[in-house]
């Protein structure tokens, strides 16, 4: 057994952190988009309630934001925040880190207690409009269409698609000229394949995968998500699923192979706003269209990266990014 292989049972993809208004502290967040433990959920659930009941018979020039318990979106809601209140006379209140991302999030939007929030089209999809299939951006007018109805607007896509992946170390990548997943398939039962528990286990996993693009790998490698990039690097993977704006990637000796079959959809993120929000202050509208395509996968990657690895703090990370792009007077 190699000493990355993992035989215990499953580790969550994510970190899940406290809930900060102004006055609680947030620790480390992570990549996951999906649910949380029963306990957890109910206690950010409270926590988020809490936080919303301070923010009654606020000013009406204080706007309010969520933000997912991602690194990401603490990046984004700073970035945000900063650009509104620079560029105009309104205030931004945020409540970071969300317990449950869309599925708490949302209903909060719905009932008004939430002015705007960072998501990914593919969730707004799958998890808000409730369709069955796989969402590119070719739907994206139908997207839109569907949160018209609910009197929402998606605006300010930042450029980025935070979906599924798939690397190869550089040296494999260079020696069997692989640029594709459908590449791989020539080469596969030559290489290892590792990835978390999750994956192995997910419907639109391993197996779906292997099935779409004809992939037999030599082996398999079941892997603790902290040490996916450390097993690339002392070869003892050669191929592994990732998330694109994945903080290690930014650094890692590997390159990122297009899902050439399209089997993942697509995660551009972008923010839903409260229609009510843009009657009210369409000021707003000129700060959206100014982070419109502002960051690439690899400049979410590297900012990422700088939080999760460097330490540095979100707000510090955001500002410089600002600064770099000439965005701060």
């Amino acid at each position: 057994m190699g000493k990355f292989e993992k035989k215990c049972k499953r580790e969550e993809n994510v970190k899940i952190c406290g809930l900060k208004t102004e006055n609680i502290s947030k620790n480390s967040a992570g990549r996951k988009r999906g649910g949380l433990k029963k306990g957890t959920a109910l206690l950010l659930t409270a926590v988020t309630a809490a936080g919303i009941l301070t923010g009654c018979g606020q000013s009406s020039q204080t706007i309010r934001m969520a933000t997912k318990p991602m690194t990401e979106q603490y990046i984004i809601g700073s970035m945000m925040k900063t650009l509104i209140e620079q560029d105009t006379d309104l205030t931004v209140e945020i409540t970071e880190g969300v317990g449950g991302g869309t599925a708490n999030i949302q209903p909060a939007m719905e009932e008004g207690e939430f002015d705007f929030y960072p998501e990914y089209t593919g969730s707004g999809w799958n998890e808000v409009l409730k369709e069955e299939s796989l969402y590119d951006e070719s739907m994206f007018d139908q997207l839109q269409a569907g949160y018209e109805k609910m009197d929402m607007t998606w605006t300010g896509m930042l450029g980025f698609n935070n979906t599924y992946g798939l690397v190869v170390a550089s040296d494999i990548a260079k020696k069997y000229n692989l640029k594709t997943y459908s590449d791989l398939a020539a080469v596969s039962d030559q290489l290892v394949f590792g990835a978390e528990y999750d994956f192995f286990e997910r419907e639109d996993g391993y197996d779906a995968l292997c099935d779409t693009y004809g992939l037999t790998f030599k082996d398999t490698m079941d892997l603790d998500i902290g040490l996916k990039y450390d097993a690339l690097a002392q070869k003892e993977i050669d191929v592994m699923n990732i998330f694109t704006t994945d903080g290690q990637l930014s650094t890692a000796d590997a390159v990122v192979l297009e899902d050439d079959k399209g089997l993942y959809p697509s995660y551009m993120c972008g923010f839903v706003v409260r229609n009510e929000v843009f009657e009210d202050h369409p000021e707003l509208q000129q700060v959206f269209d100014k982070v419109e395509n502002l960051i690439t996968d690899a400049e979410m990657a590297k900012m990422n990266d700088q939080v999760e690895t460097e330490g540095r703090e979100p707000e510090d990370v955001a500002s410089a990014f600002l600064q770099e792009k000439g965005l701060l007077e």
